[in-house]
């Protein structure tokens, strides 16, 4: 028995050896070569979190000069961008160090991996390799196969035109233009997932298909249907010869399953999927001892992430159930004096932004990178389905999407809080300077939220308090993260951060926390102003670059791990103290400053009533 299974395995080799040498592959991605192919399954076992497939391997070449070579000040320009103000800086109550204090300015960008994507020659591969859209299957026959591509190129001058200057070519059923993929139909999308004994597909396709392939079916369709193809396609008929087959591919699917669990693990949330991969692991069994427990680990793992998921969601709901529990109540003279107020509990704006750092990343980190494209996807008529799984698939998306509104919320209450127009002018002015030191950290995403908040009609109309204030410093930030020309200001220091991190030589420098709305309106444009198919049916795969590209960006600032210190106490206030509601901010800054004209009158009176009566019905 030995003896002849060694032969087939000989006879089998020889047969793939026989036609690889007249089969030509087409390239795969844009940017093949440029990343080293994803690490074996069986080296995992740091569990490090997955880095993004498009960050480029090469060192970024240095900035012209250190992006933290000076002091923050007003009197000069630290934005290399035209200034409204500068002067000097005076503080009542916060006392700037100015060895904490650094900005970023215009730098030398690091070379763009996807401005100009290398050619690349076509590899040789066996013609069970999936990503031959004219592969041999059974069933199918070379002149279907030939039809398909005349098809194809009858179509060529069309795409020339609409791909620019170029050499466009087919393969059956996918089209690249310059070595680079940009349309296919979903079939040959899914097949050219599927790995072989000689073929695994690059890194950069596996991570934009699985991220963006919800947009066209269920991701737990596309497991089922790429472990049945992987399985199918080693049948020959003869028992002992799949078993030898399928026992050379079984690494390069686990290795797959790997990639996905690791990061789309949310993913696995659905019982289906889970089921999908208990069947898998079963058939791995029964082939490979090594695979199968290469399976078992990746699946605790997997078990691992999710129930520390399940514990962040439920920290959050109480968290948030806690900040319901005292609401804040109507302003008085008694009530605020039994509040505390931040200022109370830390007075050192750089130990603040730092308190505002830790539960960015921290909610970062558990934001999956297919939620983005989730609110854009079909749903699924079966998700309603009740299970141990079933959660909304945006949720923490969603739960960082509310973090900024409370942020800005509880601003606007710190200020709005205080009977004494000195005290208010205090917290005004050392919300300022969290709002630098979050600037300086790269924490965007908070600076944004202290800005609104900031910026809310109720603290905006506090005239009598902001005359208080020097607000060179306020007005220099927000010219940072001024809405015009789509933002080019904060662009410009987020490329700063970018090329900071790239070069860093500590954690801190390391942090990039974008403005997180902005990320997704970004991502929500792209998907709207370009087509997901093409008139032919194709799937427009230059988008799903594109997608790619900007969610890959994202997976490499979650991962950044806060290198500061944790102070419980400010944690815990930051998340759970009690906000006023708009209508409660609005009374709180016309009981601070009163109404101005008969407009602000009418509306106390209105807001007492309704929120007296509130209250009473509670």
């Amino acid at each position: 028995m030995g003896t002849h299974c060694v032969n087939l395995h000989a006879e089998l080799c020889r047969r793939q050896g026989a036609n690889l040498e007249n089969v030509i592959m087409p390239p795969t991605t844009p940017y093949a070569g440029k990343f080293s192919s994803c690490v074996p399954y069986s080296s995992n076992a740091n569990h490090q979190q997955p880095t993004s497939p498009y960050r480029s391997s090469t060192v970024p070449k240095p900035a012209r000069e250190n992006i933290y070579s000076g002091a923050y000040s007003v009197g000069e320009n630290p934005y290399d961008i035209p200034q409204p103000h500068s002067g000097a800086y005076r503080s009542a109550s916060v006392s700037s160090v100015n060895v904490r204090e650094h900005h970023y300015t215009s730098c030398a960008l690091s070379e763009n991996p996807y401005s100009s994507p290398q050619p690349h020659s076509p590899r040789q591969h066996s013609t069970s390799c999936p990503g031959r859209a004219h592969r041999h299957t059974s069933g199918s026959s070379g002149s279907s196969s030939d039809q398909s591509c005349r098809n194809n190129n009858n179509v060529a001058a069309a795409k020339a035109r609409l791909y620019g200057h170029g050499v466009t070519t087919s393969y059956g059923e996918m089209c690249y233009h310059d070595n680079s993929l940009v349309s296919a139909s979903l079939e040959a999308l899914i097949q050219h997932l599927v790995p072989t004994v000689d073929y695994y597909p690059d890194r950069s396709y596996v991570f934009t298909f699985l991220l963006s392939s919800r947009l066209f079916l269920p991701p737990y369709e596309l497991m089922t249907r790429v472990c049945h193809l992987c399985v199918e396609q080693q049948r020959s008929g003869d028992a002992l010869l799949d078993k030898i087959r399928f026992r050379e591919v079984a690494p390069k699917l686990v290795q797959l399953l790997t990639e996905w669990t690791e990061t789309f693990p949310y993913d696995f949330r659905d019982e289906r999927m889970m089921r999908c991969l208990k069947d898998m692991t079963h058939h791995v069994a029964r082939g490979d001892e090594y695979s199968w427990r290469a399976m078992q680990q990746m699946t605790q793992r997997l078990i691992k992430r999710l129930s520390a998921l399940g514990q962040y969601e439920e920290a959050v709901a109480a968290l948030n159930a806690a900040a319901m529990e005292r609401p804040a109540s109507l302003k008085s003279k008694q009530a605020s004096a039994q509040r505390s107020d931040v200022l109370s509990l830390c007075d050192d704006p750089f130990v603040l932004a730092q308190q505002l750092t830790h539960i960015e990343l921290d909610r970062l980190s558990f934001i999956g990178p297919e939620e983005f494209i989730q609110t854009f996807a079909m749903k699924d008529p079966l998700e309603n389905h009740k299970g141990f799984f079933r959660k909304r698939k945006t949720s923490n998306l969603e739960a960082y999407v509310s973090w900024f509104n409370r942020l800005s919320y509880l601003v606007a209450t710190e200020i709005c809080m205080p009977m004494k127009k000195k005290h208010r002018a205090r917290i005004i002015e050392f919300f300022i300077d969290v709002a630098q030191e979050c600037f300086n950290i790269g924490n965007f995403n908070s600076l944004m939220a202290i800005i609104t908040g900031m910026n809310m009609s109720p603290v905006a109309r506090l005239k009598k308090t902001w005359n208080k204030v020097n607000t060179d410093k306020f007005e220099i930030l927000e010219h940072q993260m001024d809405p015009s020309s789509n933002f080019s200001n904060y662009r410009t220091a987020l490329r700063g951060a970018n090329q900071r991190s790239e070069t860093a030589h500590s954690s801190q420098e390391k942090i990039v926390i974008p403005f997180f709305s902005l990320l997704i309106k970004d991502i929500y444009f792209l998907n709207e102003g370009c087509a997901s198919r093409l008139p032919n049916g194709h799937i427009n795969f230059e988008k799903l670059w594109e997608l790619a590209k900007q969610v890959s960006e994202f997976l490499v600032w979650r991962q950044v791990v806060c290198p500061f210190d944790r102070d419980r106490r400010i944690l815990q206030y930051l998340v759970t103290t009690p906000i006023f509601t708009e209508d409660e901010l609005h009374l709180a800054s016309y009981e601070s400053e009163g109404p101005e004209n008969n407009m602000e009158k009418d509306s106390r009176r209105s807001l007492r009533s309704s929120l007296l009566h509130r209250e009473n019905r509670t």
